[in-house]
């Protein structure tokens, strides 16, 4: 039977998700990608063990993981926490999403309605054994659904007992501004926003997103911080046959181009001068803002874990080397 490190809590670093009282690991585990079916089960128990075993404690989930098995990624995390991680369910932050395409039929397409987002729920708390959630997001926004709706369905579910948070994800300043509006009238525990942002994908700041989620209280859980792998050091000497450029398994792989090979490999000197890998670099970035209350990473084997809580031995970045980032990224 799995027994979690004695010394799990020792390193890793728990920030406030916006101004609630909830803390999460500087560093969550994001279960979209190599824990749904087809995908190694022993591969992904180790690698929900490790993360737990180096602190932590926020795995992060959705309806859809598993595509096209939707509802495979909830599936096997209920297998693993049945296999010793249950023991340590109050330790554990756990949060799922609706949104996107589910099941046929109008009531299981992309859409934010009540009845989807309730009926979501309840089954992913099935597939998980879990009585609640930590957090539910609704996990697009979805024009065709009153935002009252939405809003009024989250807050249901949390005052049903099935969720102790809601957030949003993929959501802009001006949606996640309309939707705050309404949750602030019905007292909801609205507290996160999970948009992707990394070195290389910077909406979130051109939007003013964060900025405006800070002021507001609202916590960032930004998603995609390697950029589909390219900050890390998979593709600084070519194209490797197994990465996901490689397999042809990323939409972005045309942007691999010299231009941004240059670019990754400037990164790369200025992770070496700080005795990290690019990969570690990219995560200090992300948590140097101060809106920005976790990073959710995906792994495909144990190790690559391992290398991304390493970030955290050296968060700090001086106002030098943010210039210096600043100047390479706007090449």
């Amino acid at each position: 039977m799995y027994q979690a490190n004695d010394r799990r809590y020792d390193k890793m670093v728990y920030n406030h998700i916006g101004r609630s009282g909830l803390r999460v690991s500087a560093i969550s585990l994001g279960l979209w990608q190599n824990f749904g079916f087809g995908s190694s089960f022993v591969t992904a128990e180790e690698m929900c063990r490790t993360a737990f075993d180096l602190g932590i404690t926020h795995f992060d989930l959705a309806n859809n993981y598993g595509h096209p098995f939707n509802g495979s990624a909830e599936e096997n995390f209920g297998k693993i926490l049945d296999r010793g991680l249950r023991a340590y369910r109050d330790e554990l932050c756990i949060s799922t999403k609706a949104g996107y395409e589910m099941w046929p039929g109008v009531y299981g397409d992309r859409n934010g309605c009540r009845k989807y987002l309730i009926s979501s729920l309840d089954q992913s708390l099935k597939r998980m054994g879990l009585e609640y959630v930590d957090i539910f997001y609704h996990h697009v926004f979805d024009p065709n659904t009153p935002l009252e709706e939405t809003a009024l369905a989250l807050d249901q579910i949390v005052r049903q007992g099935k969720a102790l948070y809601v957030g949003i994800s993929n959501y802009n300043k001006e949606q996640t501004s309309k939707i705050l509006s309404i949750f602030k009238e019905l007292k909801t525990p609205f507290i996160v926003n999970q948009p992707s942002f990394s070195m290389l994908n910077r909406w979130v700041e051109r939007d003013g997103l964060d900025e405006f989620c800070f002021e507001s209280g609202i916590g960032l859980a930004v998603f995609s911080p390697l950029y589909q792998g390219f900050l890390t050091d998979r593709y600084l000497n070519g194209v490797p046959e197994d990465s996901r450029v490689g397999r042809g398994a990323t939409w972005i792989a045309n942007e691999l181009d010299d231009k941004m090979l240059k670019k990754l490999g400037a990164l790369n000197e200025i992770a070496r001068s700080r005795g990290q890998k690019l990969s570690q670099l990219a995560i200090a970035w992300l948590l140097n803002n101060k809106a920005v209350a976790t990073v959710l990473v995906g792994a495909s084997r144990p190790q690559q874990i391992i290398d991304n809580v390493g970030a955290i031995d050296n968060l700090a970045l001086s106002e030098s080397e943010l210039e210096e980032i600043e100047q390479i990224l706007a090449q």
